[in-house]
């Protein structure tokens, strides 16, 4: 049972509050008992209570033999070998809280915060929780994935109660979640710019933070001072929002500069940051437009226009007036510039004549808009100019016509052209336009002559402002039919070759205008003739034919018109090869069968000249039966062919084709008939014979199976039992009858028969599948025990599917090397042999087995060698102080490490001690390969136990033995080994061995000096107990000597080795990175060193006057000594928090003794832990509230781990060792002479 004893103290009333938690002990609540029925119930049962001594005591622990009075049948009580601690974790990640029960017989399950999560390792209910670790050595460690807010709170292990044990339940450890801040936001009005001048109040808020974030303000990228931070609650429970508010002054410089706030606390690694954007207000200049050389412009032109308004916040908006119609209100800024600009693209037209340009510009705090204005003359054409009459006509006709010319600035001059010549006699008048132009007409009169057909008639505009002139041109005409029609085509007495690109031109001269040509086939108009093209002398019109049947012996004409009414024309034929035109193939049958002789008749349509007719099916060619050909259509003759073919399955779907091929044109038709034969199943020959698949993958067995009709019933059978699949959902059978088995196993290995069947009968085929699988693997003998120096077989057996040579590895899986000698295989197992064994061979080894199918298998076999005792020898094992007056007890440790299971006996003085003795107690605890035995003597007394007591450690293999002394308290012995294990520029890092403390608890101290320096300086080592040390604040370059000693309550010790001084120049130049990391692990700053040395000092003071006091009150009660021997006990339990570091200091000193590391990992043969006397319970609760009391003080925990890191077998026995060199003895440190032992009072200055 481990008690924690918080000892508060009022006046001169002590009050003891006592938490009982059950680790290895049932626990009895005592209730309404007076004062002396208690004493006497202690007394009888041999107690160390840890109660209040108010008149109601309610916890204390029991040993196990008074349980075996209470509960018949009980066996061992299940107690806790590793407890949770307080964790720190960041959102998102992690937390583990550990929890290990020895004996574990109750349900073992996790309390948050007072709800029970369950005793499943997966937690239902809570999908981030769950157990993890072995629960065959009773690890109960709670994982916590994913770390969030509701986490953060207090949680506790639980055993429950069992028919041999009562529940226990663990220390409350606390799960520390940190929060990073979301992204900061500023408070302010961001719509409203400011104005220069003015001051704005700045608010920063970093909302939902925890801790509390940490806020800086910047201003153009400079931290803005006189920030006032304050923080709220955040939107959850524990959460903080932090506010820091900075007054602004803005000035013009500020406008577009930025304001920024960032956000940090412990939770992130970076800050978080949000920036905002300030803006200042002030009014533009007049604008400028720029572009507009002169006034007169010419219609058409785009005139492009800018108008420029400097400087401004916001930039002016800009927008174009015409003759007060708004023509644009867009604009650019360039806040590079300082200025906006707007562009006007105007497309002049002549209704723009005359009018007005205006650009505006105006702000928001502009009192009235600035503009420019420019006025425009445009000079433009007429849009029109038309000519009006016929120009068609006879010769010698008089024609009549005008040209108008629509209004233009300034009004045009209008002249006429028939070709080359100027033509007079014009009559010209003028009126007011639109857009204030004139408009222009001119009327003109002149005969035509048949030399002028086909001149051009010209009406010229021209425009003395734009230099541009205008004109309509027009053609005259005179009427005459043509004078001659003739062909370019083929010969008609040569033959051409159906499917020939044959071209017919039609030549037509004279005539105005020119013939019109139409082409006939056969009296009938062609459709599709080419368009009608002209030459010099007429025109031509191009038939183009790609010959076809039709065209043999067809008659083309050619026939030429035009508006005189009179048609000539030109004749041709020609002659054409054509294959035949169609082909067609057919039977009686209706149904074709496997077996039976199909008639096939092919009929060819007419040819020229006549075919020859030949059968085909894929490869094969048939000769068939002709018959005598007949007359047909376009000239040609037709054939008939007929065939017998005897049908099999492979004709199925086949095309059985017909040919009808032309000697002279070198080519045929074609023609085919699909045949469709009914047969019952048949098997393909690629069907595979054995199919190999991966267990667990999809096995499918392809069935290659055709039939026809295709409507085929396929059954699989397995080992004569048909497949179906509602027998098993794993069977599938896919469209084409394949078999498909989902996660596919080894049992589904074998044989598989098929049987399908149609309406035309029946098959069957055997497939085989083979499952090939992963290894699993196992270990034939482990653990594998065997002796120093003869040789170790370890032996792993493989279940798998192909099995293949070279398919096992082993690998050593302890720290350092160690050679694997040899690896072989017979079949199915693996086999390590390790010859010559050695203590470093022990520990686990790994057989692999991979035979490429899916991820290799592993087995952990672990070695273990046997090998005689070995005891823990140092400074720390061979004395044990404590006041020989007769009132206190101190306990004598043995340690030894050995296996197989190592058994201890004692003398004193060299005589057996007899623990028939009620003065001696003794009990063995057994943690794998280590034992350790404790003698507990009681009333200590100088005279008849100040000895040497000896411990013998033996086994089958061996025996080894210690002598320890049992002496008076006293000063510290020196340390020892000290030496030099960090170094940098300013500091250096120095570590030492303990001595024995003198039973009380010590301290140390550094002394060094410049080796130039006269005098020295000392440092006071923090935590007490470390025996590893950061001097910092050194000068580079400079030769220093070191020394260190140990002190406690009696006196101090010599120097370390014998007054030796250790001597360490500093290295040079500004550290590294690595350097200043290793400076700040290794050790605290000096300021901060004696501040906590100071507060360790008054809280140790504070201590011993609670003691002093409540001492003083039990006297005046009147209580006996054995009332008094309580108290002292409960003082004891407070200062051994401080206490720690004597056990902590051996466990340094240890790790330098040669043991082997790797045995002690491995050499867990025997169980977990056992005792060997009924005094063994009692231990744990003394080790159990020590070690909780320990942990509980952050400030040395973080301490400690900034101490050397040994390897974690000798960490592992330094916690096998807690429990017995902590102290040595039950104690306080001496506060008054009258505490001191008798044989050292009045010496203590």
């Amino acid at each position: 049972m481990g008690c924690l004893l918080r000892q508060k103290t009022t006046g001169l009333l002590p009050c003891g509050v006592c938490l009982c938690h059950s680790s290895s002990a049932p626990f009895i609540s005592f209730t309404s008992l007076t004062y002396p029925a208690l004493i006497l119930l202690l007394h009888l049962f041999k107690l160390n209570p840890i109660t209040s001594l108010s008149g109601s005591y309610r916890c204390t622990s029991v040993p196990p033999l008074l349980l075996l009075f209470m509960s018949p049948g009980a066996q061992a009580q299940q107690a806790f070998r590793s407890q949770p601690r307080n964790v720190t974790v960041r959102m998102g990640a992690t937390a583990v809280l550990r929890c290990e029960v020895l004996r574990a017989s109750g349900t073992v399950q996790w309390a948050k915060n007072g709800l029970l999560l369950g005793p499943e390792r997966s937690l239902p209910g809570f999908p981030r929780y769950s157990m993890i670790g072995n629960p065959k050595r009773g690890q109960y460690h709670l994982q916590i994935e994913n770390a969030q807010l509701d986490d953060d709170t207090l949680y506790e292990c639980q055993a429950g109660p069992s028919e041999s044990s009562a529940a226990i339940v663990s220390y409350g450890a606390w799960v520390t979640v940190l929060i990073p801040p979301s992204k900061p936001f500023v408070e302010m009005d961001l719509e409203t710019p400011w104005v220069a001048g003015k001051k704005y109040t700045v608010t920063c808020v970093a909302p939902d933070a925890k801790p509390m974030a940490e806020i800086t303000l910047y201003k153009d990228g400079v931290e803005l001072t006189g920030a006032e931070s304050f923080t709220m609650s955040g939107s959850k429970d524990k959460l903080l929002n932090t506010h820091a508010e900075v007054t602004v002054t803005a000035v013009s410089s500020d406008n577009g500069r930025q304001l920024a706030c960032r956000a940090k606390n412990s939770a992130l690694f970076q800050p978080v940051e949000t920036r905002v954007t300030m803006s200042v207000y002030f009014p533009p200049l007049p604008p400028v437009i720029m572009g507009l050389e002169r006034e007169e412009v010419k219609a058409g032109r785009m005139l492009v226009l800018q108008c420029v308004s400097h400087s401004g916040n916001p930039l002016a908006t800009l927008h174009w007036t015409k003759d007060g119609e708004v023509l644009s209100t867009t604009w650019e800024e360039d806040d590079a510039a300082q200025k906006s600009s707007s562009i006007l693209r105007l497309k002049i037209t002549p209704a723009d004549n005359q009018a007005v340009l205006c650009c505006e510009s105006i702000n928001l705090v502009s009192l009235s808009p600035l503009s420019v204005s420019r006025k425009i003359t445009v000079l433009f054409e007429p849009e029109e100019l038309t000519l009006l009459g016929s120009l068609v006509a006879v010769e010698g006709q008089e024609l009549e016509l005008s040209c108008y010319a629509s209004s233009s600035n300034p009004p045009v001059d209008i002249r006429w052209w028939l070709g080359y010549k100027e033509l007079n006699g014009t009559v010209v008048t003028m009126e007011e336009g639109a857009n204030g132009g004139m408009t222009t007409m001119s009327n003109m009169t002149h005969r035509v002559s048949r030399e002028e057909d086909g001149l051009k008639l010209t009406c010229e505009a021209f425009n003395k402002g734009t230099h541009f002139s205008k004109t309509e041109i027009a053609q005259l005409s005179v009427y005459y039919p043509p004078q001659k029609v003739w062909l370019d085509a083929p010969p008609q007495d040569v033959p051409l070759r159906s499917g020939t690109t044959v071209r017919l031109v039609c030549f037509s001269t004279g005539g105005n205008p020119t013939g019109t040509l139409t082409w006939f086939k056969n009296g009938r108009p062609v459709p599709d003739a080419l368009k009608q093209t002209s030459f010099d002398m007429g025109v031509a019109r191009e038939l183009v034919l790609v010959l076809t049947a039709s065209d043999n012996m067809a008659a083309y004409r050619c026939d030429s018109t035009n508006k005189a009414k009179k048609t000539i024309s030109a004749h041709t034929k020609l002659m054409v090869h054509f294959t035949a035109v169609s082909m067609k193939i057919t039977t009686k049958q209706e149904v074709l069968r496997r077996g039976e002789v199909l008639s096939l008749d092919c009929l060819s349509g007419s040819s020229n000249p006549k075919a020859s007719i030949s059968w085909s099916m894929g490869p094969y060619r048939f000769q068939g039966v002709e018959q005598a050909p007949k007359r047909a259509q376009f000239g040609g003759v037709s054939v008939l062919s007929s065939l017998s073919l005897n049908l099999s399955s492979q004709h199925h779907n086949q095309k059985v084709i017909c040919q009808a091929y032309s000697l002279v044109l070198a080519e045929g038709a074609n023609t085919f008939f699909q045949l469709n034969v009914l047969y019952p199943p048949e098997f393909s020959p690629d069907q595979p014979a054995e199919v190999q698949v991966v267990e667990d993958d999809m096995a499918t067995i392809p069935l290659l199976v055709s039939a026809n009709p295709e409507e085929v019933s396929c059954i699989w059978l397995h080992r004569r039992e048909k497949l179906v699949k509602e027998g098993d959902l794993r069977y599938h059978w896919s469209d084409d009858y394949s078999l498909e088995i989902k996660n596919v196993t080894r049992k589904d290995a074998g044989v598989y028969t098929v049987e399908c069947a149609n309406e035309e009968g029946g098959n069957q085929t055997s497939i085989r599948l083979d499952v090939q699988y992963a290894p699993s693997v196992k270990a034939e003998k482990d653990p594998v025990l065997v002796n120093l120096g003869e040789t170790a077989d370890l032996i792993c057996v493989a279940d798998a599917n192909p099995i293949i040579s070279g398919m096992f590895s082993w690998k050593w899986l302890g720290e350092g090397e160690v050679e694997l000698e040899e690896e072989t295989q017979e079949d199915e197992s693996g086999l390590l042999t390790i010859r010559d064994v050695t203590r470093a061979h022990a520990g686990l080894y790994r057989c692999t087995a991979n035979n490429g199918i899916a991820l290799p298998a592993s087995v952990d076999v672990r070695l273990v060698v046997q090998f005689k005792p070995q005891l823990q020898k140092g400074p720390q094992w061979r004395k044990v102080a404590s006041r020989g007056d007769g009132t206190t007890t101190a306990e004598v440790v043995c340690q030894a490490e050995g296996s197989p299971r190592v058994n201890f006996s004692w003398g004193k003085n060299g005589v057996r001690l007899d623990f028939a003795n009620p003065r001696y107690e003794e009990r063995t605890v057994r943690e794998g390969s280590f034992h350790t035995s404790t003698v507990r003597v009681v009333n200590v007394s100088a005279l008849l136990d100040y000895a040497v007591f000896t411990c013998t450690a033996r086994n089958s293999l061996g025996e080894d033995e210690l002598d320890i002394q049992l002496v008076s308290t006293n000063h510290p012995d020196p340390p020892s080994s000290f030496r030099q294990v960090g170094l940098t520029h300013d500091s250096v890092t120095l570590e030492w061995i303990p001595g024995f403390n003198g039973g009380l608890q010590q301290r140390f101290r550094i002394r060094y000096r410049w080796d130039q320096s006269i005098s020295s300086l000392y440092m006071d080592v923090f935590p007490p107990s470390a025996t590893t040390f950061t001097v910092t604040g050194l000068q580079p370059v400079t030769t220093y000597n070191f020394s260190v000693n140990a002190l406690n309550a009696i006196g101090e010790s010599g120097y370390a080795d014998n007054n030796a001084v250790l001597t360490i120049t500093t290295k040079e130049g500004v550290p590294s990175d690595e350097d200043s990391v290793a400076q700040n692990a290794g050790g605290l700053p000096a300021y901060l060193t004696a501040v906590l040395t100071v507060v360790f000092g008054v809280v140790l003071v504070l201590n011993s006057l609670g003691c002093f006091f409540g001492l003083r009150w039990k006297k005046r009660r009147g209580q006996t000594g054995n009332h008094n021997y309580l108290f002292i006990r409960g003082c004891e339990s407070k200062n051994e928090e401080e206490g720690q570091s004597t056990g902590r200091n051996s466990n340094k000193y240890e790790s330098r003794e040669k043991i082997n590391t790797a045995a002690q990992r491995t050499l867990l043969i025997d169980s977990g832990s056992e005792t060997d006397s009924n005094a063994y319970e009692s231990y744990a609760v003394v080790r159990a509230g020590r070690r909780r009391r320990w942990r509980g003080k952050s400030g040395l925990r973080k301490r400690k781990g900034q101490l050397k890191k040994y390897p974690e077998t000798e960490r592992r026995l330094s916690k096998q060792m807690r429990g017995g060199k902590r102290h040595f003895m039950d104690v306080q440190q001496p506060q008054r002479d009258s505490d001191l032992p008798f044989e050292l009072r009045g010496e203590l200055v």
